[in-house]
């Protein structure tokens, strides 16, 4: 953008800055989400709440499909290295 162009937005740059922030959180976000190192433990804590009643077989057959398909679009995205890290 040109120098005029970005004094006549300046009044908006509470709002971009605003929106930026709100996009970083949004991505940071999804990259735990989609993080196979965070799928692996989630996975991990619902078989543990299984075997201690916690939960019925239905619900974890539900909760577990849920969780392997995150784990495949994770797999299939490719973003994560499944160390909890980006690449």
């Amino acid at each position: 953008m040109g120098l005029i162009s970005e004094v006549l937005l300046l009044p908006f740059a509470p709002a971009r800055g605003s929106a930026w922030a709100i996009r970083q959180v949004i991505q940071e976000a999804e990259r735990i989400y989609y993080d196979p190192a965070t799928v692996r433990a989630e996975l991990a804590r619902l078989e543990e709440r299984l075997e201690a009643g916690e939960i019925t077989e239905e619900e974890f057959d539900q909760v577990e499909d849920e969780l392997l398909d995150r784990l495949e679009t994770a797999t299939r995205s490719g973003e994560t290295t499944g160390d909890g890290t980006a690449s």
